[in-house]
């Protein structure tokens, strides 16, 4: 295996989002690493600001490189590994271990799943963060059951997502759905026919009705916050007891007086490949795709943290680091 440099992208400065083109040598693995050779990855909106604002979770590197998601095919494997060179995986990787912004790189074998069969190299490389963290906001942290899947044992549960339209939130909605909840997005009226395809039963149109109002002859189960933006309005749909969980805040620190809730929290979503591996299934048996923005070239790494860091993607942004 050729050990000439390839391309990398760097954060020299981690109190800066710029970022810089370099070679970097082929990483050698570790005894649990794949070594996979990049096809695509999606920037994370604030990815940039995260080795400055948490330094204790990050090493001490030459180079640091960002992205945390990508797709791509096995070019060396683990003693052990489920798969073999030449397979077809997508994957997440902790923030803190060297990224995807780059022609080659390593990832843990706990991290790996199959590459769905029925997403583009494109579409794979947009789905691993975004479909974890609605999974485990459900089934890990909240009040569904993922063997409830196909069997709809979860029927009568009642699950409210915020910013419901977005990446995470159709995700939600496609997997509660599956599950049998009762599924209410929040959300624009104008994406309201989304919603409702992805499994929502009831959308609450943000722009012309409060939650408040609706609350007062509704509540849920659930509340999975996708946005981090005005959690104190979204309390009153929240059954006292019930579950609010946020991927982005502490709802706990919005909670009115006198409410009660069994959980409360801000979660992290954990780069876990037997979970992507059942979302690669029913990926497959349902035709599921991500939501994206657009695709752009590896060359412009910069153009696609700057359009996700400034609020301007309506979806995944994907940077393709080969065609090949």
């Amino acid at each position: 295996m050729s050990t000439a440099p390839a391309r990398a992208v760097i954060q020299p400065d981690p109190a800066k989002s710029l970022l810089q083109a370099t070679s970097l040598t082929l990483p050698s693995p570790g005894v649990d690493d794949y070594l996979i050779a990049m096809r695509g990855t999606a920037p994370c909106l604030g990815e940039l600001t995260w080795e400055s604002a948490y330094p204790e979770m990050f090493s001490k590197r030459i180079h640091r490189v960002p992205g945390t998601e990508g797709a791509g095919v096995v070019l060396a494997t683990p003693a052990n590994g489920q798969f073999k060179v030449g397979d077809a995986v997508m994957f997440r990787l902790d923030a803190w271990l060297s990224g995807t912004l780059r022609d080659y790189t390593l990832v843990p074998a706990a991290n790996v799943a199959r590459k769905p069969t029925s997403l583009s190299w494109t579409e794979a490389s947009a789905t691993p963060l975004s479909s974890l963290t609605a999974w485990q906001g459900l089934f890990e942290h909240g009040v569904l059951d993922a063997s409830s899947i196909g069997e709809a044992k979860d029927k009568g549960k009642k699950v409210l997502v915020t910013g419901a339209s977005g990446s995470v939130g159709m995700w939600a909605l496609r997997f509660g759905h599956a599950a049998g909840a009762t599924m209410v997005a929040l959300g624009s009226g104008a994406k309201a026919a989304d919603m409702k395809a992805a499994g929502a039963a009831e959308v609450i149109d943000y722009r012309t009705q409060s939650v408040d109002d609706w609350a007062k002859n509704n509540s849920v189960d659930q509340v999975l916050d996708c946005t981090g933006k005005d959690t104190a309005k979204v309390w009153s749909a929240l059954k006292d007891g019930g579950r609010f969980l946020s991927m982005c805040t502490d709802p706990s620190q919005s909670k009115p007086e006198g409410k009660t809730a069994e959980v409360a929290k801000w979660y992290l979503v954990q780069p876990r490949g037997s979970d992507l591996a059942r979302i690669a299934d029913l990926i497959d048996a349902n035709g599921w795709r991500p939501i994206i923005d657009s695709v752009v070239p590896f060359e412009s790494f910069q153009a696609a943290y700057d359009k996700v860091d400034g609020g301007k993607a309506a979806g995944k942004v994907v940077i393709t680091v080969s065609d090949e």
